[in-house]
């Protein structure tokens, strides 16, 4: 397909002397067509050419019109408006360009920008023992998102769900259970009964120093190997991925590696004799630490508590040493809240001194996202104030079938129906924004059947497959003239479609689902204005066969983004 963005990105560069990866980040797609396909805003040179940015744009214009660039003959007409300078595509070409490739290519936009290129997605991540709550939820949907994306695009990606299995929390929970655990019936219900021991050896802490000592040396013998604590940790380790296994399960998520922190402690002690022969490994108050103040971190990296446990950061840092060698990564990207920034800053300056390749540290990159808080405030499993995933998801599918008992009784497979509205609304729910906004979870926000959610989204998708049986089937693709699908209405559409590459490649740049899921959103809206707008089925076979195809492309495209998003599409509803 021919690619018209970056034919202008080729045109803009040759008459500014400017880098196209600099065009390419002020490259813009206008809200309303009347302003052309894609605009360029001259502002961004004024203060370099010191001119005006109208001026900028004319002397522009004039340069661009005077190129033989390959593709530029497209471009129907340049115009300029109040310092911007904007394309207009040749809308047969673009309405052709969409046609064909729809008609061709059961898998539209996907391409092959990533090949030969690797990415780890470290991503959900939960602590066994503990309830899968909402607070994993976010991470979950977020990297599964980006697992499906990249891979769509070519790359190699690897999946990593690096359980919370290991450290101090460990020790309270094996305390707890030796002194309680003879009350509890782990053969049902394990993990809330788990949480409950935590919950209360997290209290009797807080009124005995000495219990909290007690913990902390039952986490020293886990990490000696000893007999009793290994066995009983194992368990609760068993326990926990059986419970959340049935919540991937809903969710359609897949890893590729399950090593967790407890993988890596037999590997912490090369990194403290690699950083020990920096000569950057300190003692502090009997601790050993690495001083990151010249890398503009005021908070030193513990790598050592002053018992000689290792924590997390350690066990981070062997996790950098052992991707770089066993996966060869070109991006090693950690999903987890905006609560750990400073703790990735810490062991992404500290892994510098690991002795690695350039391009593994390079390749870092934290991704962050908001807290997710409840109406009532902030969750804690300390606390017991949180809200499980399965129980959401369960309440959810629920909920979707009573609107469905209500709006379409007589509908066939009304479960399975259910269940991909409700799981879809609670994922779509999670990628509708972007993702470092806090989120304040509203179970009825989330449910509700109208507007931006994923229900509408799957709701518009019914709408085209229905449209597209009632006439027989989708019409020969080859046999549809463009120059009947002109109208504003229909342009709109066509033009969404053909940008969805694009917008995945956006979604890639940024590691930011949302791009994709606002774009499905805008297709949906797009599309309702043109079947408002327009008879599709018609007196008119030529003009009903051009509708139809644009329906059943439309279809199509957000079948594709909301399966990359990890929502399924019903057929009916």
């Amino acid at each position: 397909m021919i690619d018209f963005k970056q034919t202008i990105i080729e045109t803009i560069a040759k008459a500014t002397n400017m880098e196209e990866q600099e065009i390419k980040n002020y490259i813009e797609v206008p809200k309303d067509m009347k302003n052309g396909d894609y605009a360029f805003p001259c502002f961004r040179l004024a203060k370099v050419l010191k001119k005006a940015p109208s001026l900028i744009a004319e002397e522009l214009k004039a340069k661009i019109q005077s190129y033989k660039v390959d593709g530029i003959e497209q471009i129907e007409k340049i115009e300029i408006v109040g310092g911007y300078l904007n394309f207009f595509v040749n809308k047969n070409s673009i309405i052709k360009q969409v046609i064909n490739e729809i008609a061709q290519n059961e898998e539209y936009g996907k391409s092959k920008i990533g090949e030969g290129k690797t990415v780890v997605i470290d991503y959900s991540s939960p602590n066994i023992a503990k309830p899968f709550h909402i607070g994993h939820l976010k991470t979950t949907v977020i990297g599964g998102a980006l697992y499906n994306i990249y891979s769509y695009l070519g790359y190699n990606v690897i999946g990593v769900n690096h359980l919370g299995d290991y450290g101090t929390q460990f020790g309270k929970l094996i305390e707890g259970y030796k002194k309680w655990g003879a009350e509890y019936d782990l053969s049902t219900n394990a993990i809330d009964k788990l949480a409950e021991i935590y919950k209360r050896i997290n209290i009797l802490c807080k009124e005995d120093e000495k219990v909290l000592e007690k913990c902390r040396k039952d986490f020293k013998l886990l990490e000696q190997g000893d007999e009793y604590c290994t066995k009983i940790w194992n368990q609760f380790k068993d326990l926990s991925i059986k419970e959340f296994q049935k919540i991937y399960d809903l969710l359609g998520s897949k890893f590729d590696s399950w090593n967790g922190e407890a993988f890596y402690a037999d590997k912490t002690q090369e990194v403290i004799d690699i950083l020990q022969k920096t000569g950057k490994l300190k003692e502090s108050e009997g601790a050993k630490i690495i001083d990151l103040s010249d890398e503009g971190i005021e908070a030193p990296c513990i790598i050592c508590k002053s018992n000689g446990s290792t924590i997390y950061a350690t066990r981070d840092l062997a996790a950098i040493l052992y991707r770089s060698r066993t996966y060869d990564y070109d991006k090693c990207i950690y999903v987890t809240s905006y609560e750990q920034n400073l703790h990735f800053k810490q062991i992404f300056a500290v892994a510098k001194l690991l002795g690695i390749d350039k391009k593994y540290v390079d390749g870092l990159e934290h991704v962050p996202y908001g807290f997710v808080r409840l109406t009532t405030g902030r969750m804690s499993t300390r606390e017991g104030n949180f809200i499980k995933v399965e129980d959401l998801l369960n309440d959810t599918i629920n909920e979707a079938k009573k609107v469905i008992e209500q709006k379409n009784p007589d509908l066939e497979n009304k479960d399975e129906v259910a269940k991909k509205v409700g799981i879809g609304a609670v994922i779509f729910n999670d990628l509708s924004t972007a993702r470092i906004k806090d989120e304040v979870f509203d179970i009825n926000s989330m449910l509700s059947f109208q507007g931006e959610t994923g229900p509408y989204v799957q709701y518009t998708y019914v709408r085209t497959k229905s449209i597209v049986e009632k006439v027989g089937g989708v019409p020969e693709f080859d046999k549809i003239e463009a120059n009947l699908l002109q109208d504003e209405y229909s342009q709109k559409v066509i033009n969404l479609i053909y940008n969805f590459e694009d917008v995945l490649k956006q979604v890639v740049d940024k590691n930011e689902p949302c791009y994709l899921s606002r774009y499905l959103i805008d297709l949906a809206k797009a599309y309702s204005v043109f079947y408002n707008e327009n008879r599709i089925i018609c007196e008119d076979e030529n003009l009903q066969n051009a509708r139809v195809f644009l329906t059943y492309a439309v279809g199509k495209v957000l079948k594709i983004g909301a399966s990359l998003l990890g929502i399924q599409m019903p057929d009916k509803m």
